[in-house]
């Protein structure tokens, strides 16, 4: 499809006849984004410039007017000389090519390719979650990841474990959607993390935060890892409360695991005394909001034997193993 030719026939219009003074740079950009491609032509005089999405064959604006019904759409110019096209909110389904054109005769086009890119976003209801298998049975955990480009895939084990042995030594990552465990003893128990990346990172992620086990019971003395799991964009502070005070330092030992999104918040509790015993807060902020969750931490008793822990029903990356 081409544009008509709306010229002025004015016998005053001089013999001369635009050209694009450059090509129209592709553009890359994030799903979510504002995107803009830009038509550079000089002597343009009374000849008309539009914008066309050339898969659908579709004009997006002619000169001032932007025709097309998409209202993420719009147009500006600079003297007549730069026509920039935006794409507000950019969308998986726009990308491809865009032509600029002049109605000379013939008509005169160039094109530019919109690129767009979707970070990496694990599909919870493809992946697998808690698994609970007998000792001596083999389990295959599944991951599946979408964005664009298409996410590399990568197996870890938490706190740096190796994820199996084999005869030429331990294996501590493996990539690709699924992860094969053969013959499973308790040294398999844990939490495996399935990793997505395609190094496109989120617009902007709200801090949100969970954690494993929601209540732990302990005796006196006895050492305790309480653990958070944050995810944000940009990313966020981590901290942890007891009551209202901040923990830093004294009888606990906080580390926080940063990954490219991902803080993996621990700390280490020994009570020696009631007050150790309580709620304890883990905290992610950044400057889109915060998000919290509490662990409490129980004196183990005789009443209590059954249940060491509760546990929340998010984590879609632990795996359990029961032993016989």
């Amino acid at each position: 499809m081409s544009l008509p030719n709306l010229k002025s026939k004015s016998p005053f219009l001089r013999p001369v006849e635009p050209k694009f003074s450059g090509p129209i740079v592709n553009v890359t950009v994030p799903v979510g984004r504002d995107a803009f491609l830009t038509c550079s032509v000089h002597d343009l005089l009374n000849f008309k410039i539009a914008w066309l999405r050339v898969d659908t064959q579709t004009i997006l604006t002619i000169h001032n007017q932007v025709i097309t019904k998409n209202q993420r759409i719009t147009l500006t110019h600079t003297e007549h000389r730069i026509w920039q096209l935006r794409i507000r909110d950019v969308k998986e389904s726009d990308h491809g090519w865009y032509m600029c054109q002049i109605n000379t005769d013939p008509m005169k086009s160039q094109v530019g390719y919109l690129n767009v890119v979707v970070p990496a976003d694990i599909v919870d209801y493809e992946t697998s979650h808690d698994v609970v298998v007998d000792r001596n049975q083999n389990v295959t955990l599944v991951c599946t990841a979408k964005g664009l480009p298409e996410p590399l895939i990568t197996w870890r084990r938490e706190k740096d474990q190796p994820l199996y042995n084999t005869a030429k030594g331990q294996v501590f990552t493996s990539e690709g959607p699924n992860l094969t465990l053969w013959q499973v003893t308790r040294s398999h128990m844990g939490a495996y993390l399935c990793i997505a990346s395609n190094g496109i990172p989120p617009i902007v992620i709200r801090p949100t935060i969970w954690t494993r086990y929601t209540t732990i019971y302990v005796n006196y003395r006895q050492s305790v890892t309480l653990e958070c799991i944050s995810e944000s964009h940009p990313i966020s502070v981590n901290y942890w409360l007891k009551g209202t005070e901040i923990i830093e330092g004294g009888t606990y030992e906080s580390i926080n695991e940063k990954h490219i999104y991902k803080i993996i918040m621990r700390l280490m509790v020994r009570p020696t005394k009631v007050q150790d015993f309580g709620e304890y807060k883990c905290i992610a902020k950044n400057q889109l909001g915060f998000m919290e969750q509490t662990i409490r931490l129980r004196h183990k008793n005789k009443h209590n034997l059954q249940h060491l822990y509760q546990t929340n029903n998010r984590n879609n990356q632990l795996i359990v193993f029961e032993g016989k």
